[in-house]
């Protein structure tokens, strides 16, 4: 029996409607991961269900006796309280319930008789309901949560008030897993964590909590490590598709392969039909082709089917850069400590670190929160005098940096328009025309009237993707890039690696490349070494990706409580796009060889191809309804079937178009 149930679920801000008659339902211990373009209603549905938002239409069914947990990006807390004890709040209830047990036991002193059964069987009910609420382990839970979301002892005893934005979003997170609801609604948890906290997060919720869990992330490895099907919001409503987010990738390009054949053989259809009109509307089968324009019509009208739309290829033609010298950064023996403000100790960030970064290398930097990650950068290019040790640049170099706080940007200029600025500025002698700028804004996914926004009026998401896009056409041999991936979605973050891609592989980039990051996913498609800072500062080189240095830590540790873990798997994860047997097999009109049709007449082919084109009708109607990818089996059946049958209506097309000559 669902925990949760939402019905046909609308709502819209203004005339932008952002869910269409919506519906999920939800098992008691699924795991579901939201995705989809940043807008596309992940949180509005995920604040309806948590009743922060009214539903302009729809209703939201909550199974009785279950409670809903929200964690929101921007939490709101009280005044006047410590972290310790804003997380020990979670367990209310639990203290609610001992009050009334050391109640029954004040009683219990002066009762006999009746009095004193009751009040005993009052108290086993109690007791029972505080084990049930693990009252006897709270403060062991809350050691662990803090502990492994990145809080020290130290900071246990805080004052709400001075904690950062960050710190207080992972407090949220940590209270939220604490209350143990029936439902966990986590709307981009991972925002503040570092990748410690990132992986404890996942071993929570993969083997610790026993609720039902909805998350909206842009993390595709805590959606590929987590969630056991992926719900995708796309015009204003939901597709789901069994798995992990692996297998949500390959899933749904079968469904965009089978969407786009449709439609292009839809277009088909309709254009041999107009040219059949066109051919015998004045002559003989004047009647018959009247006939088949009165259906065309019909068809046009109730059967047509939208474009799909697509992300295009990426593309792009950067000014290029000066070659650097072979050495790009060299460092020996370095060194840096830095005074802690909170508690006025000294504290060593890294220690005897050395590396050579050559060109046209890609580097990841790693660590934990305050580990020293954009000191370590800002050292290494003489930005911040270390404490001990060399570094040394090399020689031409043009160094873009990507802060995570973006500056000196005019709010009154419009998308393309900064780009042409940056361009301008950072290019002497090079321009980017209107069409170029436009094109360059287009491949980090910017439409059309999108390009014409002021930088001023720009979400977060959107003006570090303009931020983005100005670095890569600014001709910089060496990018710096600060955390890039932290306001962006998943479409825009996987552009992203693309454009950074050796030219070899596809990409435009050809420099070298720094990056701090906790986006694992990011780090091992853009990077292929690491520096890894462990907070107490220690620091290493690895020559590897992050998964090959991941892998190799879990080998080394070898914990048994890893071993039995076992991560969401699904078998479509392994499915691979089908190619289109009908672009394979169609003939053209210069075709003169016989087929398997030959012996037909031409009003028998019309008669078959008529008869499998409302069957290819048919499947593509199946196709098209969401429900279908759920179920892997008939969607491949389906798929089959349907190439099977514009195979045959290609052979029979062309055996008409060299019978009507």
């Amino acid at each position: 029996m669902p925990v949760l149930t939402a019905t046909n679920i609308s709502h819209a801000f203004g005339n932008d409607i952002v869910l269409d008659g919506v519906s999920l339902s939800v098992e008691a211990d699924e795991r579901i991961g939201m995705v989809g373009r940043n807008g596309a209603g992940k949180s509005t549905l995920l604040k309806i269900i948590g009743g922060r938002l009214t539903q302009d239409d729809g209703t939201v069914v909550i199974q009785k006796g279950v409670r809903v947990a929200f964690l929101a990006q921007d939490p709101d807390m009280e005044p006047g309280q410590t972290l310790k004890g804003e997380a020990e709040a979670a367990f209310a209830e639990v203290h609610a319930l001992h009050d009334e047990l050391h109640a029954v036991f004040d009683q219990m002193g002066e009762a006999s008789g009746d009095d004193l059964l009751r009040l005993m069987r009052q108290q086993e009910d109690l007791e029972r309901k505080i084990d049930a609420a693990g009252g006897v382990q709270v403060d062991h839970k809350i050691d662990e949560v803090l502990h492994g979301l990145g809080f020290t002892d130290d900071q246990f005893d805080l004052p709400l008030e001075v904690l950062s934005g960050g710190q207080r979003s992972r407090l949220a997170l940590a209270r939220a897993l604490l209350e143990e609801p029936g439902v966990l609604l986590l709307d981009e948890p991972t925002n503040h964590l570092d990748i410690a906290g990132r992986e404890w997060l996942e071993r929570f919720l993969r083997t610790e909590f026993r609720g039902a869990v909805i998350l909206v992330s842009h993390d595709r490895y805590l959606l590929d490590n987590v969630v056991d099907r992926i719900i995708e919001t796309e015009n204003a409503r939901l597709i789901e598709y069994p798995g992990n987010y692996a297998a949500f990738r390959k899933l749904r390009a079968e469904r965009r392969t089978a969407m786009h054949r449709a439609y292009e053989n839809q277009q088909t259809v309709f254009k041999r039909e107009e040219a059949y009109i066109r051919k015998y509307k004045a002559g003989q089968r004047a009647k018959q082709a009247r006939g088949r324009e009165l259906r065309l019509d019909r068809m046009k009208r109730d059967e047509s089917l939208e474009r799909p739309v697509e992300l295009k290829a990426l593309t792009l033609e950067l000014p290029k850069a000066d070659r650097t010298g072979e050495q790009v950064i060299t460092a020996r023996d370095l060194s840096k400590w830095y005074d802690d403000e909170e508690t006025g100790a000294r504290k060593l960030l890294f220690e005897d670190l050395s590396l050579t970064i050559t060109r046209g290398e890609r580097w990841g930097i790693i660590g934990p929160n305050g580990a020293g990650k954009t000191t370590l950068v800002k050292t290494l290019l003489g930005e911040i005098e270390s404490d001990t040790g060399t570094t040394r640049l090399g020689t031409k170099l043009a160094i873009g940096y990507y802060a995570q706080v973006h500056e000196g940007i005019d709010p009154e200029r419009q998308v393309y328009q900064h780009l042409q600025r940056i361009v301008r500025e950072e290019c002497p002698g090079q321009t980017l025309s209107e069409q170029a700028a436009r094109n360059l804004a287009g491949a980090f996914l910017f439409s059309g009237r999108e390009q014409d926004k002021p930088m001023g009026v720009l979400s977060g998401g959107e003006r570090s993707r303009v931020v983005l896009a100005g670095l890569m056409a600014s001709a910089k041999n060496v990018l710096i890039l600060d955390e890039p991936t932290n306001h962006l979605d998943i479409p825009s973050a996987e552009r992203l690696e693309e454009a950074l891609a050796l030219p070899d592989n596809g990409g435009g980039y050809e420099g070298t490349l720094i990056v701090i990051s906790h986006d694992r996913a990011f780090l091992d498609a853009t990077c292929d070494n690491l520096i890894i800072l462990d907070g107490n500062g220690g620091s290493s080189v690895f020559a590897g990706t992050y998964k090959e240095w991941h892998d190799q830590q879990v080998r080394r540790s070898a914990a048994p409580s890893t071993n039995n873990q076992k991560l969401p798997t699904n078998r479509a994860a392994n499915s691979e796009p089908r190619s289109s047997a009908a672009t394979e097999t169609s003939g053209t009109s210069g075709n003169r060889e016989k087929n398997r049709f030959s012996w037909m007449r031409i009003e028998q082919i019309e008669d078959r191809m008529n008869e499998l084109g409302t069957q290819i009708r048919t499947v593509d109607t199946e196709l098209d309804d969401p429900d279908v990818w759920k179920d892997i089996d008939r969607a491949n059946k389906l798929t089959e079937e349907r190439d099977a049958l514009n195979t045959e209506l290609g052979e029979l097309e062309t055996e008409w178009l060299r019978k009507s000559e």
